[in-house]
Parts: C-alpha cells; sequence; structure tokens
C-alpha cells in the first residue's frame, strides 16, 4: 500500500513539474503601445483588446503608454515603443526624412478635422479666415492648408494672424485668445453640442480631395516589421479585434473605456464614441484598410505646397499586410 501511495505521490509531482513547464512556454510577449495624445475615441479599440482580453489571447501583454516630449513617432521609429497611434501627415514627413516609421492600420477611413469657431464669430467659410486671429501648435503645415483652402475663394492668408496656443483648450483659447482653430469634430465638436456651444465647422474634405488623408493611424516600425513580423501580425488580429467591436458595440466599447480611463467625463466619451464608431470603416470594404492613391494624393499636394524636400516613396509608408484576411 505504502508503495501505491508513493508511486502516486512521484506521478503527481512529475505532472506539476510538466504543467510548470507549460505555464513557462505560454508567458506573454510584452508590449508597449504609445498613444498620440490623451486617451480618447480615437484609441478605443486598443483599450478594447486589452479589457476583453483579445491582446492576452494571442500572447501579448500590451502596456499603453503617453508619448511624453519625445512624440509618439519618434518612440516607435527608435523601438522604445513597438506600436503606436500616428498620422500620415507626420509619417509622410518623417519617411522623406529617412525615418523608418510605417503605418499598418487606418484607425479612421476619412479626415474628420476642420477650423471650428464659436458661432458668433461669422467664420462660416475660408474667406472669413481674413482679419481673424488663429490659434495653432506652429507648424509649417497649418499655414500651407489655410493657404490652400482660403485661396479657392480668392482670399490671403497673410491677412490670417497665426498664433502658437499649444495644447490649449479649444473653448477657452476661443473665448479669450484667438478666432478659430483645428479640431477633430468627432472629439471636440462633440463636446462643443454637449456644453450647448454652437460652432461653425469647415471641413478640409470639402475644399480638397488631397486633404481626404488618412488621419491617425497605427503605426510600427520597419525594424519590426522585417524582424517581429509575426508580433506584428498578431498584435494586428487583436486590435482589428478591438475596432470591430467598437463599431458593432458603441455604447459598450464607451464604458471600456471609461473604466480604463476614469478621468474622462463619460457623457463627452458616450457621445464621441456614438458619432464615430460608424466612421472607423466607414466605406471601406474593412476596418483599417488604405490606399496607396491616399498616400499619394497627399503626399503630392505638401509637396506642392513645399512642405517635402523630395517626393513620398508612398507603397514603402504603410502596408495592409498585418489586416486579417488581407496580403501583402
Amino acid at each position: 500500500m505504502k508503495k501505491f501511495i508513493g508511486a502516486i505521490f512521484i506521478i503527481l509531482l512529475l505532472t506539476a513539474c510538466g504543467g510548470n513547464d507549460g505555464e513557462e512556454s505560454q508567458e506573454l510577449e510584452e508590449i508597449q503601445f504609445v498613444l498620440d495624445w490623451t486617451p480618447n475615441t480615437n484609441h478605443t479599440g486598443i483599450y478594447v483588446a486589452q479589457d476583453q482580453g483579445y491582446f492576452e489571447e494571442e500572447g501579448l501583454d500590451v502596456e499603453i503608454i503617453m508619448p511624453g516630449e519625445a512624440g509618439a513617432d519618434q518612440l516607435i521609429a527608435s523601438g522604445q515603443a513597438d506600436f503606436g497611434i500616428s498620422y500620415q501627415e507626420g509619417i509622410t514627413e518623417a519617411r522623406v526624412q529617412d525615418v523608418p516609421i510605417v503605418s499598418i492600420a487606418a484607425i479612421i477611413q476619412h479626415n474628420t478635422s476642420g477650423f471650428a469657431s464659436p458661432e458668433d464669430k461669422n467664420i462660416t467659410s475660408p474667406k472669413d479666415f481674413e482679419g481673424k486671429k488663429y490659434g495653432g501648435w506652429g507648424a509649417p503645415l497649418e499655414e500651407a492648408v489655410l493657404s490652400s483652402i482660403m485661396q479657392q475663394e480668392d482670399a490671403n492668408v497673410e491677412e490670417v494672424e497665426i498664433v502658437n496656443i499649444g495644447d490649449a483648450d479649444f473653448f477657452a483659447a476661443v473665448e479669450r485668445d484667438v478666432d478659430f482653430a483645428w479640431i477633430y469634430y468627432g472629439w471636440t465638436g462633440i463636446e462643443a453640442e454637449l456644453r450647448g456651444t454652437p460652432i461653425n465647422m469647415i471641413y478640409l474634405t470639402d475644399y480638397s480631395e488631397k486633404l481626404d488623408y488618412y488621419t491617425p493611424v497605427i503605426a510600427t516600425s520597419e525594424d519590426m516589421i522585417e524582424n517581429e513580423s509575426e508580433t506584428v501580425q498578431i498584435f494586428m488580429n487583436a486590435a482589428t479585434k478591438g475596432y470591430q467591436f467598437a463599431i458593432d458595440h458603441p455604447e459598450d466599447a464607451a464604458d471600456i473605456l471609461i473604466e480604463a480611463v476614469p478621468d474622462l467625463d463619460p457623457e463627452l466619451v458616450k457621445a464621441s464614441q456614438d458619432w464615430l464608431s460608424p466612421r472607423y470603416q466607414d466605406d471601406a470594404e474593412q476596418w483599417g484598410i488604405q490606399e496607396l492613391e491616399v498616400w499619394e494624393n497627399y503626399a503630392e499636394w505638401m509637396l506642392e505646397h513645399d512642405l517635402l524636400e523630395d517626393p513620398l516613396d508612398a507603397e514603402k509608408a504603410f502596408t495592409n499586410e498585418f489586416l486579417p484576411g488581407e496580403e501583402s
């Protein structure tokens, strides 16, 4: 009897040791994902993938981090973050300067940004920018965009006073410092609705097809694509599930973001998510897909407005390779 019990004990011990080995072999791969800004509904799919266990199912432990002074693009390109949020405009400029960053998914299919102003400023067209004060962040791109759409109405950008307000709150800025600013309607425009503050919105896409670029996008580095392609693939498998969940279940997705980031205004998150969810995929055949023509058009526009030193090799700036069901 003692021999029998001893044999059982040895078998159990060996089984336990084998189980531990199995657990060790399934250790999650640690990944850093850097945001472009404070958390908002552009990022919901990432928070959903984290909350619903989509990353874990793919063997990933994803840490969501803030960019700090370096900026998301720099952290991604240098390998200090594996993935992150970027923009077509930033990647276009970066790649012309030989910065190895690549867009792997369009978070939103069409550019939802534009110039916003309080209704009582009576700015209803680019012509009305003349004699007004614009609050921006100090990038040459801003004056070029202003000039481009103003020229279509025979208006002169030299008549606009451009002020650098950095990351100042839009509502405070237009109340005391400037007349109009560049916003994403899906966040700041929705906040204006909730505040009961009527605004006039001049969308870039109403004035130029070339300004209908991908903003924001998910990006990674050339090094990750070349040397860690399997990691890129499984990350995108999970991220795609996250954004598809946000498309199909905006209310639940909003609750997930609110729980993950308690400092956010729940009413704003829910209203923004309701507005944005159908716009993630919009008229594309699937979420995340990018078209070469969109990248070529915007790079051509930037080159025409002296914002690029050289033409962009658009085919290397983005890829659909890692979207589930897509091939390179």
